[in-house]
C-alpha cells in the first residue's frame, strides 16, 4: 500500500512512509526467499533429471518467477537499482507477471494424465499467447495490463478445472500423478480460494486483506513441490532397488562364466569378457575332457541386457545336458539349438564350438551363424579364417551343423570371438572388422594369447568415439598351440 493510500486512513506522512517502509523490506524478504527456493530447487532437479525431477524443476521457476514479481513489484528496490537497469524494470515486470500462469500450468502439467494433460498443455500455449501478444503491446506504448483481464481469466477456469481433478476421487484417481492426493488437494483448494477472494476484489469493491496472495501461492507451491519430491524419492527407490537387481543378476552371471581358463599341456589361453551393460547376452564354456582335450563353446544372443542375460544362462544349463557329446561339435550345437529352440522361442543365438585335441594336434570346429574363427599358421605367417556355420539357434529345430577338421601345428593360434569386436565402430560410422583385427593379430603374432587379448580391447576403445559408450557385448578367446 502506497503513502497516500495510508494518508487517506488518516495516518500522518511520517507513520504512513515508515509503515510503507516496513512492508516493502517484507516484500523484499518474501520475494528473497521465493527465488532462494526457486534456486534449491532447481539444484535438486539438476542433480536428479527424472520425471519427479521434471515437477520440482518447474516449480522452482513457478516460485522464481513469483519471487520476480514481488520484488519488481516494490518501490523501495526499484529506486536502489542502477540507473541502467531502472528502464528496464516495467518490462520485466510485465513479462514476468504475463508468464507466472505459464509457469504455474507447466509445473501442472507434470502432474497431470491423460485427457486433463493435454488440456493444461493447451493451456500453457493459451497463456503463451497472451502473454506475447500482452508484452508486445506494452513494447508499442500500450499500457501493460491490456492483456492481463485475459490472463486472469484462464487462470480462473485452469484453477476451476484442477480443483475438480484433485478434489473428486474418481477423477483424480486417473488424472492426476500423485501417491497422496490429500496434500495437493489442500493446497490447492487454498489458492483457487485466494484466487477468486483477490479477484472478485475488482468486480465487489473491496480491498483484499494484504498477505493473502502470499500465504495462497506459499500453500500452492508447498503441495507441488510436496508431491515433486515424494514422486522424486519413489522414482530413486524403485532405481535404487532395479540396480540391486541388476547387482544381484550380474553377480548370478559371473558365477556361470569360467572362473579361470583351463590349464592343458601343450595349451595357453586367455579369455575377456566385456559387457556392454551389468549384465549381457555374451557367454562362453570350457568343456574339459583330460589333459590333452578341451572344448570352447561361445555363444551370443541377440539383444542385451536382462532377457540376453536369462537365454545365456539358460545356454549354461543347456551345455550340461549335451556335454556326453563334447567331442563332436555337430552333436553339441545340435543338442542346444533343439533345447533353446523349444524353451527360448523366438530368440536368436550365434555361437561356436571348437573341440581341441592336443596328442593329434587337430581341431574339431562348427558354428551357428557365428563371425568365423581365426587362425594363425605360425610358420605360413598368415591368417586363415575358418567357416563351418549353420543356421542360428532359433531358427528351425531341426538345423544341421557342419564339422571341419583342422590340423594345428606348434605356435599356432585361434581365435574365438563375438560381432562386438568386429561392428564396433568409429566416428566416420566405419566398423572395426575383420581387416582391423587381422592387423592386430600380426602386430602381437609374437606376444603371448593374454597380450594379444589386452590389445585387441586397447584397439577397439581406441577406435571408439570418446563420447560414445560400449554398442555390443565383447569375447574374445585366444588359445597358442605350444
Amino acid at each position: 500500500m502506497s503513502v497516500a493510500a495510508f494518508a487517506r486512513y488518516g495516518m500522518n506522512p511520517a507513520d504512513a512512509a515508515l509503515a510503507s517502509l516496513r512492508g516493502d523490506v517484507i516484500n523484499i524478504v518474501l520475494g528473497t526467499v521465493f527465488l532462494a527456493v526457486a534456486a534449491t530447487a532447481s539444484a535438486i532437479a539438476a542433480l536428479r533429471w527424472r520425471r519427479g525431477a521434471r515437477i520440482l524443476a518447474w516449480c522452482g521457476i513457478f516460485s522464481g518467477t513469483y519471487g520476480l514479481q514481488k520484488l519488481g513489484e516494490n518501490p523501495t528496490l526499484l529506486a536502489v537499482l542502477p540507473r541502467f537497469l531502472q528502464p528496464a524494470a516495467p518490462y520485466v515486470n510485465t513479462a514476468v507477471r504475463y508468464l507466472l500462469l505459464v509457469t504455474a500450468l507447466c509445473a501442472w502439467r507434470e502432474l497431470t494424465l491423460g485427457k486433463l494433460r493435454r488440456l493444461v498443455q493447451v493451456g500453457v500455449f493459451i497463456g503463451l499467447a497472451i502473454a506475447v501478444v500482452g508484452i508486445v503491446t506494452f513494447l508499442l506504448g500500450g499500457p501493460s495490463a491490456s492483456w492481463m483481464f485475459y490472463n486472469n481469466l484462464l487462470a480462473v477456469v485452469a484453477v476451476l478445472v484442477l480443483i475438480a481433478a484433485v478434489l473428486v476421487p474418481g477423477l483424480s484417481r486417473f488424472f492426476v500423478i500423485s501417491t497422496d492426493h490429500r496434500v495437493l488437494a489442500a493446497g490447492t483448494l487454498v489458492f483457487a480460494l485466494q484466487v477468486l477472494y483477490t479477484n472478485l476484489g475488482t468486480v465487489l469493491n473491496y480491498q483484499p486483506l494484504p498477505w493473502v496472495d502470499v500465504l495462497g501461492f506459499a500453500a500452492l507451491l508447498f503441495s507441488l513441490g510436496y508431491v515433486a519430491l515424494q514422486i522424486l524419492f519413489t522414482n530413486e527407490r524403485r532405481l535404487l532397488a532395479i540396480e540391486t537387481e541388476l547387482e544381484t543378476a550380474r553377480q548370478i552371471q559371473s558365477s556361470i562364466l569360467p572362473a579361470s581358463v583351463p590349464d592343458l599341456e601343450n595349451l595357453r589361453i586367455a579369455a575377456s569378457y566385456q559387457p556392454m551393460t551389468a549384465v549381457a547376452g555374451d557367454f562362453y564354456q570350457f568343456v574339459r575332457a583330460d589333459d590333452h582335450h578341451l572344448g570352447i563353446l561361445v555363444a551370443d544372443v541377440a539383444g542385451h541386457g536382462i532377457p540376453a542375460a536369462l537365454i545365456s544362462s539358460m545356454i549354461k544349463v543347456a551345455m550340461q545336458s549335451v556335454a556326453a557329446h563334447a567331442h563332436d561339435p555337430a552333436q553339441v550345437l545340435g543338442g542346444l539349438n533343439r533345447i533353446l529352440s523349444s524353451e527360448a522361442q523366438g530368440q536368436l543365438v550365434s555361437a561356436a564350438y571348437a573341440w581341441l585335441d592336443t596328442e593329434d594336434r587337430s581341431l574339431l570346429y562348427s558354428a551357428a551363424g557365428h563371425p568365423p574363427l581365426l587362425c594363425w599358421r605360425h610358420t605360413r605367417g598368415e591368417i586363415q579364417p575358418i567357416e563351418s556355420n549353420g543356421l542360428l539357434f532359433g531358427v528351425s529345430l531341426d538345423s544341421a551343423y557342419p564339422v571341419c577338421r583342422v590340423p594345428l601345428a606348434p605356435s599356432d593360434r585361434l581365435l574365438l570371438y563375438t560381432d562386438g569386436i568386429t561392428e564396433t565402430e568409429n566416428a566416420a560410422g566405419e566398423a572395426f572388422g575383420d581387416l582391423q583385427l587381422e592387423r592386430v593379430v600380426r602386430d602381437c603374432r609374437r606376444q603371448p594369447a593374454a597380450e594379444l587379448s589386452r590389445q585387441v580391447l586397447s584397439e577397439l576403445k581406441s577406435w571408439r568415439p570418446a563420447a560414445v559408450t560400449q554398442q555390443d557385448d565383447v569375447t574374445l578367446i585366444v588359445v597358442d598351440v605350444l
